[in-house]
């Protein structure tokens, strides 16, 4: 049998929840169409000035158990054939996955319900916030499989929690608990299972409260911010913020706060 589609989308109140949808077998990634599947729900996203954020999560017990291990098995799908084939497997479908999540133009949280592993650790870690339950576990446990990080975790992974932490994660291969996660900051807090999703509504709902141009362009500053020279990113900002000063959501947000009341934005 194929795979189950991998994504289910809602979407309510300038909010948009990704899930994936593979419960039976821990949602893992890799199948053919995964990618395209990311890439089409991302690029809707992007295109909608109505969605001002994007929720993460799986569907069952798991967040991502990672790339498909009875597929690595068989070597079939994306880990099969030659290693150029192989190579190409990657670039056209689970980096697709990666590339369109990391290109989200909104704010995104992951609500990781259970175990994020391999390659689903490293896309909770492409999220700008993460909110784990009490049952998550996180691992990046490549080379227990003979393999490395064929996602990119070694470029997302110490950008979160530094380079002694995760080179203890990578070369160990340890899976930590969800207390560990928010020791080492992997997580900004640890919530009772059962109440996972509406803690994260509720973020995402103070996130969507946001002016859209100006928490698009705030997100935009934070991604650029990590490649280029303080002078670089003031004279962004600069350039930002003389658009955002022109629009009516500052007009609005100025009126609100000295009418003692909650700012509505419009995108405008």
């Amino acid at each position: 049998l194929p795979p189950m589609t991998l994504l289910t989308t809602h979407a309510a109140d300038h909010v948009t929840t990704l899930t994936l949808n593979r419960p039976e077998t821990m949602n893992p990634l890799g199948a053919k169409g995964d990618g395209d599947a990311f890439a089409a729900a991302c690029d809707a996203i992007n295109a909608d000035m109505d969605v001002r954020c994007v929720i993460l999560t799986g569907a069952g017990r798991a967040f991502s158990a990672g790339g498909d291990i009875k597929a690595m098995k068989e070597r079939t799908g994306t880990f099969g054939g030659t290693a150029p084939e192989i190579a190409d497997g990657y670039r056209n479908n689970i980096h697709k996955v990666l590339r369109a999540l990391y290109g989200l133009r909104v704010p995104l949280i992951a609500a990781v319900n259970g175990p994020a592993i391999g390659l689903g650790c490293d896309l909770a870690c492409l999220a700008d916030m993460r909110i784990a339950s009490d049952r998550a576990k996180f691992g990046v446990t490549f080379l227990k499989l003979g393999i490395i990080p064929g996602d990119g975790g070694t470029w997302i992974l110490p950008r979160i929690i530094g380079e002694a932490r995760a080179a203890e994660l990578f070369y160990t291969g340890d899976v930590i608990d969800a207390q560990t996660a928010l020791d080492w900051g992997l997580v900004s807090r640890v919530v009772a299972g059962e109440t996972l999703m509406d803690e994260a509504r509720a973020l995402a709902a103070r996130v969507a409260a946001m002016p859209p141009h100006a928490l698009r362009q705030a997100k935009n500053l934070m991604r650029q911010g990590r490649s280029i020279s303080y002078d670089t990113a003031l004279e962004m900002a600069a350039n930002t913020q003389a658009l955002m000063h022109l629009t009516d959501d500052h007009m609005e947000g100025i009126d609100a706060l000295l009418e003692k009341r909650p700012p509505r934005f419009e995108g405008r």
